[in-house]
């Protein structure tokens, strides 16, 4: 089995092993905010589905080369960018009608499972800029906003709990939090916001890694680590006979004792990816995207609600294709082809993806030529947006770009398997022209949480009350699911 951790990530230290026991890694505390369940708390939709994997593409997946491909427009020396439609021929899938693009084969052998979505519609925020569209994506609410926005995962971990008693709600793969010169925003992306620290993710940076998570450090013995858990218990009791609270128990503590309940428990062997059979752990062994997807398998079957698998947002690396565009892509595409595929058929075969939705997106596309949207009737943020937007040379001398480089937020693709969602379609639809743009049925950012939502029995117009007000689960509780998506 290879190894593809971090530098200095082969053993936890006393501090990370904490900081994981909190399962709130990166969180935000309340801060003394008084949270009271709206009414509307319970559910009362019939639920489809009864976890998530939400499979996150880092840095803006290109729709043309990938879900909703478009005119191959093969390379040659001294060609116009204009003439650059898609980078890669489409191919049939087992959907008829649908077609993706080269080198996702794997991924068109299992189509029939699941639907693509060519019109989702990333929102417009001026300048296209990850950080903001990767809040919006995981929160469904543009920044800044004047409460702390809980994540789509900690949301769910709040209002549905976990599925097992052993087992964190919410896990997080793949993504630094501790992140260089992005920290702050990438935590906030991630946040359990007002919701607490409780809510927040169990957090996983490395998956080849995980099983150390569930481990006291090398220099700390398990009595030793047991002797300091009973010390925290008597302190936690003082604190509560002090207050007159004994039921009360505080974030740090609760966390901890889940913590302490995860590493004894049973359940604790899905993250020892050491215990996959060869011939499985080789399917998904792609590189970290990949044991990241394995991973994500093992936590659902174990009983985990809400799993986030992340192809690791990194300024101008992985899907931010800022240059040798078409290149990087075609590495990216054979890192997560087959195990994406596998993903969908090992949920199949033991009969977890009827009751487990997969969603595949990224939080905006790319295009040729456009930065952000062309219908913009204001004429300053469109000449704004022209002069501050990445660079294309308007004729192409090499393969360096060769490629969909700048950021779009007219429209986007994403894919949704399983959970309720009928297999085998194409929703919606974007123009044969560049920029391919929306022309039917567009699915905005609060409609795709309005269907993930409706998928675990959770209504849009879900509420929370912070500061005396409600707080929906999508802005103003106006999100529609997509009916038409689900069988």
């Amino acid at each position: 089995m290879r190894n593809y951790s971090y530098p200095g990530s082969s053993e936890l230290d006393r501090r990370h092993f904490l900081r994981l026991a909190g399962m709130g890694l990166g969180a935000l505390a309340t801060g003394g905010i008084t949270l009271r369940p709206a009414a509307a708390a319970a559910p009362k939709i019939q639920p489809t589905a009864d976890a998530v994997i939400f499979v996150y593409m880092g840095g803006g997946q290109a729709a043309a080369e990938t879900w909703d491909p478009k005119r191959y427009t093969p390379f040659t020396a001294g060609m116009k960018a204009s003439e650059v439609y898609s980078t890669f021929p489409s191919i049939p899938t087992s959907a008829d009608g649908v077609n993706i693009s080269k080198y996702l084969s794997q991924m068109a052998k299992v189509m029939h499972h699941g639907a693509v979505v060519s019109s989702f519609k990333p929102g417009f925020m001026g300048v296209p800029i990850h950080v903001r569209h990767i809040f919006h994506l995981h929160t469904c609410y543009m920044p800044p906003q004047t409460v702390a926005a809980p994540s789509m995962g900690s949301i769910v971990a709040r209002t549905l709990g976990p599925r097992h008693p052993d087992v964190p709600a919410f896990v997080d793969i793949g993504q630094r939090l501790e992140f260089p010169g992005l920290t702050a925003e990438i935590k906030t992306a991630h946040s359990p916001g007002f919701l607490g620290s409780a809510y927040g993710p169990f957090a996983i940076p490395d998956p080849a890694t995980a099983a150390l998570a569930v481990r006291p450090p090398a220099n700390m013995s398990k009595e030793r680590f047991e002797e300091r858990f009973r010390r925290l218990e008597a302190l936690q009791q003082r604190r509560a006979a002090a207050q007159q609270t004994a039921d009360k128990r505080d974030e740090l503590f609760t966390a901890v004792e889940g913590a302490r309940r995860l590493i004894h428990s049973p359940a604790a062997a899905a993250l020892d990816l050491s215990l996959e059979p060869k011939e499985s752990y080789e399917a998904y062994d792609t590189g970290r995207f990949g044991l990241g997807c394995l991973l994500a398998r093992r936590l659902v079957e174990s009983g985990v609600r809400f799993v986030e698998v992340a192809y690791e947002y990194d300024p101008f690396k992985n899907w931010d294709t800022h240059d040798n565009g078409h290149t990087r892509t075609v590495a990216m595409k054979n890192e997560i082809d087959r195990p994406l595929a596998q993903l969908i058929r090992d949920l199949h075969q033991r009969q977890l993806l009827s009751r487990t939705l997969v969603v595949v997106a990224s939080e905006f596309s790319r295009a040729m030529l456009v930065e952000g949207v062309t219908d913009d009737p204001d004429p300053v943020r469109r000449e704004y947006l022209n002069r501050t937007s990445v660079k294309v040379p308007d004729t192409l001398a090499d393969e360096k770009s060769y490629g969909l480089h700048r950021h779009f937020t007219g429209a986007g693709s994403l894919l949704m398997f399983g959970g309720g969602i009928r297999g085998g379609i194409r929703y919606g639809k974007t123009s044969d022209e560049p920029p391919f743009n929306i022309v039917e049925k567009p699915v905005t950012m609060p409609d795709l949480h309005a269907t993930i939502y409706r998928a675990l029995g959770i209504p849009a117009d879900l509420s929370y009350e912070i500061e005396g007000r409600p707080f929906y689960v999508t802005p103003d509780g106006k999100g529609k699911a997509v009916r038409e998506l689900f069988a």
